[in-house]
């Protein structure tokens, strides 16, 4: 497991945060991939920037997968998005502790469906990990995009 980078909520050089609680639904889901490219845009990265739809992206599999795996019944998913003017930081958080990602792994070329999710994740971030929920059971994924 890698240690997540330091968090942006104590970087003084933090420009931007959004937090929020979604019900851990397809409906949950596709509502905080687009307030993640709304707030964005609205922090200067417009929606057909490279930043914007790489986050976007990222937050989609990200939350596609709390609700997919991290689900637990009357619990939701929380996330966190900051900016910094050196990089952007996702933070998915859900109430499973089991079903933790692995960095690194790979899909078998099989004809699944799904499963390549966290390949995109690693292919478009800086860097990401996951990381045990603070106050309470669960997981918390993270992932980092660096700005130009």
């Amino acid at each position: 497991m890698t240690v997540p980078p330091a968090g942006l909520v104590h970087d003084p050089d933090t420009a931007h945060e959004f937090t929020m609680q979604f019900t851990s639904t397809p409906r949950g889901a596709r509502l905080a991939r687009r307030l993640v490219s709304h707030r964005l845009h609205d922090w200067g990265h417009p929606y057909d920037s490279a930043a914007n739809e790489t986050m976007t992206l990222i937050a989609a599999e990200l939350v596609a997968n709390a609700v997919r795996h991290g689900h637990v019944p009357g619990r939701d998913f929380h996330l966190r998005l900051a900016a910094s003017p050196a990089r952007l930081r996702i933070d998915v958080t859900d109430t499973r502790t089991e079903k933790r990602p692995v960095r690194g792994t790979r899909p078998d070329s099989g004809g699944a469906e799904s499963g390549r999710g966290l390949v995109l994740v690693e292919a478009l971030a800086a860097d990401w990990g996951v990381s045990p929920r603070s106050a309470a059971p669960g997981k918390t994924v993270w992932a980092v995009v660096g700005l130009p």
